[in-house]
């Protein structure tokens, strides 16, 4: 973290003084970028690819509180989240151009950090920035990441392929990034009555890192690549696995079976949930953030599925009049709803405090 001892004006550099000094160390590694910062526009070249394009706009006090997110995890994830809309089409992401809007209170350093964690995405992910905008911000801080992908004519998948008899998969573990929002949240409640005490989030690494440090799932892409799955339908998982499933059915035109015990949750997920009084199945449902891609294939791949570690089949697609439902542990049916967070709901709680 930067000392504020040190704190440089952004106002002694300017925005093109700013723009220059922040991309000084970007490098250009994909063949298909032609030409990235330093003219009116970038060029890309994709040749024979579809090209795919997505925007995720980060809002401070909407999307994440700088009260216990380090900014160099906030320019990491603001990455990541926006790739991982790429991945849930199949593609493979290649470009991203990276925008910012920040007030006063922010110096340089602060800045630094934020890019300096978009550029650890950028580097590990294979991803060049070839672009952005930097302006003033009269409400905090705002961040706009888009990135671009490729991916080939045969291969792109929509949310809108499923069919019935589909087996219904997602990568990963669920819940745990809304469980560790809920243990950052009891920390900065408690250190704002007492600043004296420290966090405590010891043994607690990996829900806090699923919700600081999300990976979006480029590795389950090149896994379709090479067993040859071509699922029928994709989504990320970025607002609750049950609002993701009612996304692929309303799009499909099918209903599906989720069955709750197969729906992977990590024990350190559950233990934590219970320790809040949560249910573990609900933060899996309606939590969100945990970026992993749900996604069906048709029941002849399921020899390519079944013994893929980090792949769980949870359910099936039904057809459209059976709806979308859940069979409990306890074998009782209920139908799922989607609860997931929503943005606007949460300006409104936030103006209400």
């Amino acid at each position: 973290m930067f000392d504020n001892k040190d704190r440089t004006n952004i106002s002694e550099l300017g925005e093109f003084g700013l723009i220059d000094y922040l991309t000084k160390a970007v490098e250009i590694n994909q063949p298909s970028s032609i030409k990235g910062i330093g003219d009116d526009a970038a060029v890309l070249d994709f040749s024979n690819k579809q090209t795919l394009i997505s925007t995720d706009l980060l809002l401070e006090g909407i999307h994440f509180d700088l009260r216990y997110v380090p900014l160099k995890h906030l320019g990491y994830k603001a990455v990541q989240v926006n790739l991982s809309d790429i991945y849930a089409m199949n593609g493979i992401a290649s470009q991203i151009t990276f925008s910012i809007g920040l007030s006063s209170k922010f110096p340089l350093e602060a800045v630094e950090e934020i890019y300096e964690g978009a550029l650890i995405a950028c580097k590990k992910f294979n991803v060049d920035l070839i672009g952005g905008d930097t302006s003033a911000s009269a409400q905090g801080l705002v961040i706009s990441v888009t990135s671009i992908g490729h991916v080939d004519k045969d291969k792109v998948v929509y949310r809108s392929g499923a069919k019935e008899g589909d087996l219904l998969c997602v990568s990963g573990d669920l819940g745990g990034a809304y469980v560790g929002l809920q243990l950052l949240e009891r920390e900065k409640q408690i250190f704002l009555e007492n600043p004296n005490i420290q966090p405590d989030l010891e043994g607690k690494d990996y829900i806090v890192e699923r919700q600081l440090k999300p990976e979006s799932r480029k590795d389950i892409v090149e896994l379709f690549e090479t067993y040859g799955i071509q699922p029928h339908a994709m989504i990320d998982v970025s607002d609750g696995l049950a609002s993701e499933i009612i996304h692929i059915c309303k799009a499909s035109n099918v209903g599906c079976k989720l069955y709750e015990e197969k729906i992977p949750i990590d024990p350190m997920t559950y233990e934590t949930a219970r320790e809040f009084g949560l249910d573990p199945t609900v933060c899996a449902l309606s939590g969100g953030e945990d970026y992993e891609l749900l996604f069906t294939v048709p029941q002849e791949q399921y020899d390519k599925v079944k013994n893929q570690l980090d792949i769980s089949i949870i359910g099936y697609i039904t057809e459209e009049n059976a709806g979308c439902e859940m069979v409990s542990k306890s074998g009782h049916v209920h139908s799922l709803k989607a609860q997931g967070w929503n943005a606007f709901e949460a300006e409104d709680q936030q103006n209400e405090e």
